[in-house]
């Protein structure tokens, strides 16, 4: 079963997330008291456990939401998502796909300067609120893919 593995938001943009309990997430803003929500096209972040495990691997102190991301998810093929694909997290909250990772920051941010490579310009998502709700970690995520499904 696919899941979230932990919901970080952060107080200013360009800094580290921490992790919250629960989270409101608002059609055309984001997630509530997140710094990088709003009326725009990335109101909320995504990257997958599995990717951030394998970067623990050489920065074993990594924390969660040391990408800036909003949703850690378990189980899900983040990779195989398209811009138009849809996450349902719990019953009430609906997220469309609107971007496939972003440029890094100047020069890099602190893990791109630390190993060499940043995933989240490859590996994370950005998405919008369609529906909004409350979400905690473990909640469960189901995928529609309204592009077409992997193989």
């Amino acid at each position: 079963m696919a899941t979230v593995e932990a919901i970080c938001i952060s107080k200013k943009k360009g800094i580290p997330k921490s992790p919250i309990e629960e989270a409101t997430f608002e059609v055309g803003f984001g997630i509530l008291t997140d710094a990088h929500g709003g009326d725009w096209h990335r109101q909320v972040s995504l990257l997958a456990g599995e990717s951030i495990d394998r970067v623990k691997e050489i920065l074993p102190q990594l924390t969660q939401g040391a990408f800036a991301e909003n949703i850690i998810t378990r189980g899900v093929d983040l990779s195989s998502l398209a811009v138009g694909d849809t996450l349902r997290i719990g019953a009430e909250i609906l997220l469309e796909i609107t971007q496939i990772g972003k440029k890094c920051h100047d020069a890099g941010c602190a893990i791109k300067k630390a190993t060499g490579d940043c995933i989240m310009p490859r590996e994370g998502l950005f998405a919008k609120v369609l529906q909004g709700g409350e979400a905690k970690a473990g909640d469960e995520i189901k995928v529609d893919y309204r592009s077409t499904p992997p193989a």
